[in-house]
């Protein structure tokens, strides 16, 4: 029983012509868990056009989840901001596009996802990096970037508006001026 009749991954065979004992995969058959027939979630498209809505509700949860996957994943090039002068441009590639153009602002969301899913430009494409559900959450949160640089005060709520000048608590518990709070 120690010594198998079988290959090891990527072992050669005298078997088959090519010499390789690891096989390719049928023509049209799909591994079990990978049949992706939802054009609209897995690839950012609704009847071949780039999607214009989100695939499923954007909720907080949502959000935080692509905030976090955005820090990892595109803040070293877009930064934290998305204005295109992350840590890796300040390090001498070049530098992406801003979110905040008019162009990406108004684009649609499928885009986008499609854009991180096969690449742009020199950036590489991050669908074997991030499920789609991440890739949305992202979209998501750099839709709500696009916001914080081109909102004004009428995009805030009425009950809301009084703490935009409030003093802001910074770790610790003191404000911007340095008092204890």
């Amino acid at each position: 029983m120690h010594d198998q009749p079988s290959y090891s991954p990527l072992e050669a065979s005298s078997f088959f012509e090519d010499g390789r004992a690891s096989r390719a995969p049928v023509a049209g058959t799909v591994a079990r868990g990978q049949l992706h027939e939802d054009d609209h979630l897995y690839r950012g498209k609704v009847n071949g056009a780039a999607a214009t809505a989100f695939p499923f509700p954007i909720t907080m949860a949502v959000m935080e989840r692509g905030r976090d996957r955005y820090d990892i994943f595109c803040a070293p090039c877009h930064d934290r901001l998305g204005t295109g002068n992350g840590i890796v441009v300040q390090r001498g590639l070049s530098q992406p596009a801003s979110f905040h153009i008019e162009r990406l602002r108004t684009i649609e969301p499928g885009y986008l996802f499609d854009v991180i899913t096969v690449g742009y430009g020199r950036m590489n494409g991050y669908a074997a990096q991030i499920k789609p559900e991440d890739r949305w959450a992202i979209v998501a949160y750099m839709r709500a970037l696009q916001l914080t640089q081109a909102g004004t005060l009428a995009d805030v709520p009425p009950g809301e508006r009084g703490r935009l000048d409030a003093p802001q608590s910074a770790p610790g518990g003191q404000d911007k001026t340095g008092e204890q709070h």
